[in-house]
């Protein structure tokens, strides 16, 4: 349960992603930013090369490479000022039907995943009515026949326009009381490609940073009961495990934005002189980013712990959450300190800080809320009761 120093243990994938980023400078991602455009190119590239298959195991086509070497893809991505939020999906969706699919549904979609003719970028899980209260989502999957019915809207559904399958929580029965409340939830892997335009419904929903978020409507959009992953009625607990999964890989692209917050500020500081010298030399301009590397590097350790105890079996909840906080919390402190280094510069589009400013900040809400992970660790580390 070891964790690895992710430099020296995972330095030819660090490499490899590398090589693909270049291909996609700053420009790249302005002129798609200013488009409001999905970056295809760059997604295809990762594909051919392997890295959207990382967890997929070797016998269904993929790298079978672990959690730890999954983050280490996507912190490199974005510590090459790339940004990986087109894609990751991929990755912390699968563990959902890794290890609750059925084998034929393994068979079915995972060989083509890992090829890159099919897409598992959508997860279906937010409502507008319930946000982050899982457990009173209303979109229901009514059984009929060798069929579901789905009826119901989701929203914040990221990349539900680029993606041919959805990974889609839905109810199924009533919730229960106490103990179990969490029944009644089902989860479903949901081929979009023929249901688009017939029973289901997508409208991007325009935001700060070009995120390719949607609202999702299904109106008796009709599946066929083979899609249902696992047991009827224990969807939360499937979407529940995979969670920890998504905490640690979104905190590592939090980890990768401050390490590239942090390297830009400090080029830009040795470079630019103001009275004489270089404005480096100021504890002003010093402090600040020395205080956040020292935070980023705290961060990217319990992050790393929290990837190998969950690749060792466990079920660090605790450690994810915590790391996926700090995590977000240090490349904001680091975008900070760049945005005040460069001064005026800092909000010019042509240096990709307010750029990556914008696309930072979301982590302090998303995959979810700072405060709800503080009750998280309240409850479950330091046993006080649920405020939620």
């Amino acid at each position: 349960m070891t964790a690895v120093n992710s430099d020296e243990a995972y330095a030819d994938i660090r490499e490899g992603v590398g090589r693909i980023c270049a291909d996609f400078p700053g420009s790249y991602w302005r002129d798609l930013d200013a488009r409001r455009a999905y970056p295809a190119d760059f997604v295809e590239a990762l594909s051919r090369q392997g890295y959207l298959a990382a967890m997929i195991p070797e016998e269904y086509g993929g790298a079978g490479l672990d959690l730890q070497a999954s983050a280490v893809i996507l912190e490199e991505i974005h510590r090459q000022g790339c940004n990986a939020a087109a894609c990751h999906a991929q990755m912390y969706t699968m563990g959902t039907l890794l290890r609750h699919g059925s084998e034929e549904q393994k068979r079915t979609y995972l060989p083509a995943i890992a090829e890159g003719r099919l897409r598992l970028q959508a997860f279906g899980v937010t409502e507008p009515a319930s946000g982050t209260d899982t457990l009173a989502l209303r979109t229901t999957a009514r059984r009929e026949g060798d069929d579901y019915v789905i009826n119901g809207q989701k929203i914040w559904t990221s990349r539900a326009e680029y993606s041919d399958l959805m990974i889609l929580l839905a109810r199924t029965g009533p919730r229960g009381e106490g103990d179990a409340r969490t029944e009644g939830l089902s989860v479903f892997l949901v081929d979009l490609r023929e249901l688009v335009g017939n029973g289901v419904t997508i409208r991007p929903i325009r935001t700060m940073m070009n995120h390719a978020t949607t609202e999702v409507f299904f109106d008796d959009a009709r599946i066929p009961a083979s899609a249902l992953i696992g047991e009827e009625g224990r969807g939360f607990r499937y979407v529940l495990s995979g969670m920890n999964a998504e905490r640690i890989l979104i905190g590592a692209e939090c980890i990768g934005d401050a390490k590239w917050f942090l390297s830009t500020a400090s080029d830009y500081a040795r470079e630019r002189e103001v009275f004489g010298g270089p404005i480096g030399r100021n504890q002003g301009i010093q402090f600040p980013l020395a205080r956040a590397y020292a935070h980023m590097i705290a961060a990217e350790g319990l992050l790393y712990r929290a990837a190998a105890r969950y690749d060792a079996g466990g079920n660090p909840g605790v450690e994810a959450n915590a790391a996926k906080m700090l995590a977000a919390d240090a490349s904001w402190e680091a975008a900070e300190a760049c945005v005040q280094t460069h001064g005026g510069f800092g909000f010019a589009e042509e240096y990709d800080v307010e750029r990556k400013f914008r696309e930072t900040r979301l982590y302090q809400v998303a995959p979810i809320s700072t405060n709800l992970i503080l009750c998280h660790i309240a409850e479950k580390a330091l046993g006080l009761p649920k405020s939620y």
